[in-house]
Order: C-alpha cells, then sequence, then structure tokens
C-alpha cells in the first residue's frame, strides 16, 4: 500500500515489493536515514539508488549472489519490530484475505485493525 494522506495506492497481489520501494521511500515524512529489509529487497539498483541518496543499506544478500554482501547484523535484528505489527494486524481474517475490493475500505480496516490491536 502506498499513499499520501488521502490518496491510497494498492499494489497488485503479484508486484514484486521491491519494485514499490522507491515510491514508498519518497511518500516517507522526514528523511529516511536507514533502510532495513529482508532479502526480497536484494537489488544492486535499489542499493545504488539508496546510497545515491544518503541512505545506509541493511539488507542481507541472496544466496545466489556471488559476491558476499556485508551486513551490520546487529541493526538486522531490529526489523523483527516491524514483522511484529504485520504478524499482529494478520490476525484480522479481513485484513490477511483483503477482502475489501476498494482501497479506501482496505484502509479504514486497517485503521480500526491497528487501534484494536495496539490500544488493547
Amino acid at each position: 500500500m502506498i499513499g499520501r494522506p488521502g490518496v491510497i495506492h494498492l499494489t497488485p497481489g503479484n508486484a514484486s515489493d521491491v519494485k514499490t520501494a522507491p515510491a514508498v521511500l519518497a511518500k516517507a515524512p522526514g528523511r529516511v536515514r536507514r533502510l532495513i529489509a529482508d532479502k526480497g529487497y536484494d537489488a544492486d539498483w535499489l542499493r545504488q539508488d539508496l546510497r545515491e541518496q544518503g541512505i545506509s543499506v541493511v539488507i542481507p544478500g541472496t544466496r545466489a549472489r556471488k559476491r558476499k554482501i556485508r551486513l551490520d547484523k546487529r541493526r538486522y535484528r531490529d526489523r523483527w519490530r516491524v514483522e511484529a505489527v504485520f504478524c499482529r494486524l494478520k490476525d484480522f481474517r479481513r485484513l490477511a484475505t483483503r477482502y475489501d475490493k476498494l482501497a479506501r475500505n482496505f484502509a479504514s480496516a486497517l485503521a480500526i485493525a491497528a487501534v484494536i490491536a495496539f490500544w488493547c
């Protein structure tokens, strides 16, 4: 899901996350100092683009890489926090299966689930 206040764009379920990364980062409020992501974001073009923007890259390399990528394991361990949020939101069946056809309805359900999950 990519968006700015009032506008939400949902990517197709079969779209690769790495392709949407630049658009998501462009919409991020404030300055992004570090991108912590999993192996699905391991692409040379993304790493180069992030370095040009002055963003520190914390992405492990895939096994298929011929040249190993150095990884800051201490920083990579912080990724569990984001994974825990998504795991908690997937407890809500409506979000996990994406019943809603309209982006605004999906965003509303996401907001309600987030309030319930993290307020209670």
